[in-house]
């Protein structure tokens, strides 16, 4: 079995719960995901199944949330499962919430939540954070390319946002230091990823539609279709050379860089291509 799945991961589950669940349905031992989801997070969550967990690093990596932030409060885990940390009854205006956006909109800093599995010196954070140990956390540079309002209700200070933004981004640390810039504090109740690169919520299944092994292999993705590169069909003699992991000459592909090498319109490989010459980095035979 070999390809990609667009799979829908409900609220409750991990993504290793996911990525076990299909193991059992298949019998694959291969099978891996492009980006962790939180528990209580629903959404796009991409697999890639055989072989194709190869191809990951190929897949593009930017992500889309929509997510409501409850202002008034911020928790521990900078989310709904944290405990409480400090509240405000201060109310602000959705023009106070848009002036305050505008901060967190392209290339910024972000210092992740001390609960979450970066590591540092070995260890995840959050174990740190369990052991009340204190560690120095180091901010990170994202992109947020867009970030906008969806729905505000004033009464019950409950803000729904969609944020596009890079891989790494944080959505619960915008939720937490938002409600800073606010002068009320906030976390994030409720959140769902609408998009992980080429995969998007319309098109994603859900797992109950994934029990059996012909219902995976209905919904399988072709990698051809989600990577965007050039892609070259090979000559019977230059199959014959990828197919030893040899390199080969190529004036026929105008760009450099990352190629996807068919045969028959099916891949057998990736190569990257430097100075008219493309050497073979996955080989799919």
């Amino acid at each position: 079995m070999f390809g990609f799945l667009n799979v829908y991961k409900p609220q409750g589950k991990t993504s290793h719960d996911v990525v076990a669940i299909l193991r059992r349905v298949t019998k694959v031992k291969q099978i891996g995901h492009t980006g962790t989801l939180d528990p209580f997070a629903e959404g796009v969550l991409p697999i890639c199944i055989g072989k194709a967990t190869r191809l990951i690093e190929y897949l593009k990596d930017d992500k889309a949330y929509i997510g409501t932030v409850q202002l008034g409060k911020s928790t521990t885990t900078y989310d709904i499962e944290g405990e409480g940390v400090n509240v405000s009854d201060k109310k602000v205006t959705l023009d106070e919430i848009e002036q305050a956006l505008s901060c967190f909109r392209g290339n910024i800093e972000q210092l992740p939540p001390i609960y979450s599995a970066i590591k540092v010196n070995g260890k995840k954070l959050y174990e740190y954070a369990r052991k009340g140990e204190d560690v120095k956390i180091e901010p990170r540079k994202v992109n947020i390319s867009e970030l906008k309002i969806l729905n505000y209700n004033e009464d019950n200070r409950q803000l729904e946002l969609f944020i596009s933004c890079s891989k790494g981004t944080y959505i619960r640390s915008i939720a937490n230091d938002l409600g800073e810039k606010l002068g009320t504090y906030g976390h994030l109740i409720k959140l769902a990823r609408v998009k992980a690169g080429n995969f998007v919520l319309a098109n994603s299944v859900k797992l109950e539609d994934l029990e059996t092994i012909e219902q995976v292999e209905k919904n399988l993705i072709s990698p051809l279709e989600y990577l965007d590169y050039p892609k070259y069909e090979l000559t019977d003699l230059e199959f014959e050379k990828v197919s030893h992991g040899m390199p080969i000459k190529n004036n026929k592909i105008g760009q450099e860089g990352v190629v996807i090498l068919l045969r028959n319109q099916k891949l057998v490989g990736v190569g990257d291509k430097v100075n008219g010459i493309i050497k073979c980095s996955k080989v799919f035979i």
